[in-house]
């Protein structure tokens, strides 16, 4: 029982670390041109986008909460708050929002 968990385990990590080892080592010589690498390097971004964006809407049953939320972690970090205080001012502003 045990082996079979540690196996899984073990094959799991295989695949996960197969995809990310085989393009460094591959490909380290070879040079993007800039826009690529101007796309690749925007690729988080885009993913993170993708995932948060459309629960903001479908958080709670009242739209505005999501919308606040996410507009108070925008302008907190577009005027340079670290991770911690973006998190801290959005939970503030629904702390708030939620007892008005």
């Amino acid at each position: 029982m045990h082996s079979n968990i540690f196996l899984l385990i073990l094959g799991m990590g295989l695949v996960t670390y197969i995809p990310r080892m085989l393009p460094l080592t591959l490909f380290h010589r070879i040079e993007l041109p800039p826009f690529w690498r101007g796309v690749l390097r925007n690729v988080p971004y885009a993913t993170l986008g993708a995932l948060i964006i459309p629960s903001i809407f479908l958080i709670q049953d009242d739209p505005w909460f999501g919308i606040f939320g996410f507009t108070s972690a925008v302008l907190a970090s577009w005027l340079g708050a670290n991770v911690m205080g973006v998190v801290f001012v959005s939970v503030l502003v629904l702390t708030v929002y939620t007892f008005i």
